[in-house]
C-alpha cells in the first residue's frame, strides 16, 4: 500500500510538471473509450494452448498531461477454462481501475502530436464477481456467497498505433498479467494447484495469476483546442514579452492620435466644399468608409454605413489612401476609393455634388473614404 501512495505522488507532482508544456486542458478534454477483446490463460497448473479463455472489454479513460493519465476498464470473460463450469454464459466479470503511463513521452518528450507509435503502461487494482457457483465450495466450510467475489490487480503494456490524419483512432496490442489478490490455494489432483475465490491474505503469487494477450481500439474525443490530443504551448521569453508590450504602447498612442486624424480629415472636406459651404462641418455630418490594404472594393460593412444616407440627400466625398506605397499609385487608389462610394450613393438616388481622391492624409494607416453629407 506505501508503495502504491509513493507512485501516486509521484504521478502527481511528474503531471503538474508536465502540465506546463501543453495548452490549457479543459475539463471534459482528453477522454477516450475503447473496446478490446483476446484470450487469457492461467499462469501455472495446465496447457496453456488447451485452455485459453476468451474475454472481451470496454474501457474509458483520460488523459491528463501527455505522460499520466487513468483508465476505468471491464472485461467479461466466457469460458471456464482451466476452471471447472459454474453453468454460466460468463464466467467471471473483472473491473479494473488503471493507472496509465505513455512511456514514448515520458523518455522521448511530446512532440506536439501523438506518434504513430507509441508504448504504453498500465498497472491497477480491481474487483472481481465469479457467476454462478464454486465448484470447490464444500471445502471451505464457509457461506457461498464469501466466494463469488475477490481482489484483483493488473499490469500491462500496450503497444499503440496512432492512426488517420487527426491521430483520433488508436490501435493497441496487449500482453498483460492480472492476479487474484485474496484467492484461496490449495492442492488438486495429480500435484496441480486449485486457485478459488475467496478471503485469503493479499499476495502477489504466480498461482494467483493468468497471463492475457487482447487487442482493441480506442477512440479520443475532440477537445477545446480543436484537436483530439494534446497542443504545445507556445512559451515566450521576457524579451518577446518587452516586445509584446511595446507594440501594445505604440497601438496606444496610434489609437490617441485618432481624434486628430478625424479633425483632418474634417478639414479636407472644408477644403473640398469651398466657399459653398454655408453651415459649420461637423463630425455627425460625416460617414467614414473603410477599405481593405490595397482595395477600393467597398465591405459589407461600408455598405450598411453608406445605406443610412437617405435619397435625396447631396454628398461630397473625398479618397485617401495609407502613407506605404507608391505617391501615384496612392493618389489613384484614393480616387477609386471615392468613386467606388459616389457610384454606390448614386445607384440609391443620392445626389454626389464631388468625389476627390486626396492620395496620403496623414502619417498613420489612413485607407478611409470621407462623405460629406450637406
Amino acid at each position: 500500500m506505501k508503495k502504491l501512495l509513493f507512485t501516486l505522488v509521484a504521478v502527481l507532482m511528474t503531471a503538474g510538471a508536465q502540465a506546463q508544456t501543453v495548452t490549457e486542458s479543459k475539463t471534459m478534454d482528453n477522454f477516450y473509450v475503447g473496446i478490446n477483446g483476446g484470450v487469457a490463460t492461467k499462469a501455472t497448473g495446465h496447457k496453456w494452448l488447451d485452455n485459453l479463455n476468451p474475454n472481451a472489454g470496454l474501457r474509458i479513460g483520460r488523459w491528463f498531461t501527455p505522460v499520466f493519465g487513468l483508465a476505468v476498464e471491464s472485461n467479461a470473460y466466457f469460458s471456464n477454462k482451466p476452471y471447472i463450469s459454474t453453468g454460466t454464459a460468463v464466467r467471471f466479470l473483472n473491473s479494473s481501475l488503471l493507472g496509465t503511463v505513455n512511456f514514448t513521452n515520458w523518455f522521448g518528450g511530446y512532440p506536439g502530436e501523438p506518434r504513430v507509435f507509441e508504448v504504453v503502461g498500465l498497472y491497477g487494482i480491481g474487483w472481481g464477481h465469479l457467476f454462478g457457483d464454486s465448484p470447490y465450495q464444500e471445502l471451505y466450510q464457509s457461506n457461498q456467497l464469501m466466494f463469488r467475489n475477490n481482489m484483483t490487480s493488473k499490469a500491462a503494456i500496450d503497444l499503440v498505433f496512432n492512426l488517420g490524419e487527426a491521430k483520433a483512432w488508436q490501435f493497441y496490442v496487449e500482453p498483460s498479467v492480472t492476479w487474484g489478490l485474496n484467492d484461496y490455494i490449495f492442492p488438486g489432483d495429480k500435484g496441480t494447484v486449485i486457485t478459488e475465490l475467496g478471503n485469503a491474505g493479499l499476495e502477489y503469487n504466480i498461482n494467483k495469476m493468468y497471463f492475457q494477450l487482447n487487442a482493441g481500439f480506442i477512440y479520443k474525443f475532440k477537445n477545446s483546442n480543436g484537436t483530439h490530443n494534446f497542443t504545445i504551448a507556445r512559451l515566450r521569453d521576457q524579451a518577446e514579452i518587452d516586445g509584446l508590450n511595446a507594440e501594445i504602447n505604440r497601438l496606444r498612442e496610434e489609437l490617441a492620435k485618432k481624434p486628430r486624424e478625424i479633425v483632418k480629415e474634417v478639414e479636407v472636406v472644408k477644403e473640398v466644399a469651398g466657399k459653398d459651404v454655408v453651415r459649420e462641418v461637423k463630425v455627425e455630418d460625416l460617414v467614414f468608409v473603410t477599405f481593405a490594404q490595397g482595395k477600393s472594393e467597398l465591405t459589407a460593412d461600408a455598405r450598411k454605413a453608406l445605406a443610412n444616407i437617405q435619397p435625396g440627400k447631396h454628398v461630397q466625398i473625398v479618397g485617401t489612401a495609407s502613407p506605404e506605397g507608391n505617391p501615384e499609385l496612392n493618389q489613384k487608389l484614393s480616387q477609386a476609393r471615392a468613386d467606388a462610394v459616389a457610384h454606390y450613393l448614386l445607384t440609391r438616388g443620392v445626389a454626389v455634388d464631388e468625389a476627390t481622391g486626396k492620395g496620403v492624409q496623414g502619417t498613420t494607416s489612413n485607407r478611409l473614404a470621407v462623405v460629406y453629407v450637406k
